[in-house]
């Protein structure tokens, strides 16, 4: 299960690259659930779900999609706290303990524990499509793709840290060097984390200072 620290970082991490977007995010209308909504969708896509056709599971991009709808749902839940962290991450945990094992949607119950990654998946993106979400749904899901809640931070933490990193060293105006010594900045990434106990109480910016003694000057 996710801890206070975890959820808090989270949070924060969210508010801050939405805050780097667009300085007025919280009023913008911008549409987090419906983003999710596709992830969910493209998440169907990369496990595969075709009778007709011999389909391989992509695990990794799987659970990179489940990582993105992340991002969109913590969004989406701090516009409904008008930017309140704590209270944000108080309904996170009350979500996380309250032992639910089912969603009601379109006036059918669905007991999600019951269920396939496929299904759920299904269902999450019904869910978004109607703008809500289910964090305990959200978490089976995230265990169906073989994640725990730690991993889930681990990439949650690493893929929002990356994006801080790539905007502050020129992504936007095209002087960012995706690619360092032969490899891709995503390569270097997954060292650093390896690298860094998830614990650490200032672990994103572990992360960081990590890619930037890395990156060339």
């Amino acid at each position: 299960m996710l801890s206070s620290t975890q959820l808090n970082t989270m949070l924060n991490l969210q508010a801050k690259m939405n805050q780097k977007v667009n300085a007025q995010w919280l009023t913008a209308g911008y549409q987090y659930l419906r983003a999710a909504m596709i992830e969910a969708v493209e998440g169907i896509e990369h496990h595969g779900w075709k009778w007709w056709k011999a389909q391989q599971k992509d695990l990794p991009q799987l659970q990179m999609e489940l990582v993105d709808i992340w991002h969109f749902a913590l969004s989406a839940i701090i516009i409904d706290f008008d930017g309140n962290i704590e209270s944000s991450a108080e309904t996170i945990a009350s979500e996380l303990i309250s032992g639910v094992q089912s969603v009601t949607f379109d006036g059918k119950e669905y007991a999600f524990n019951d269920q396939d990654i496929l299904d759920n998946l299904e269902l999450m993106a019904g869910l978004c499509a109607a703008k809500r979400f289910s964090v305990p749904l959200f978490i089976k899901i995230v265990e169906q793709a073989e994640m725990d809640s730690d991993e889930l931070y681990r990439q949650y933490v690493g893929k929002n840290v990356l994006n801080f990193f790539r905007q502050d060293n020129g992504y936007k105006d095209g002087t960012y060097l995706k690619v360092w010594l032969g490899r891709e900045d995503n390569e270097h990434l997954v060292e650093v984390l390896n690298e860094l106990d998830i614990s650490l109480h200032n672990y994103s910016d572990c992360v960081y200072q990590g890619l930037q003694k890395r990156y060339p000057n």
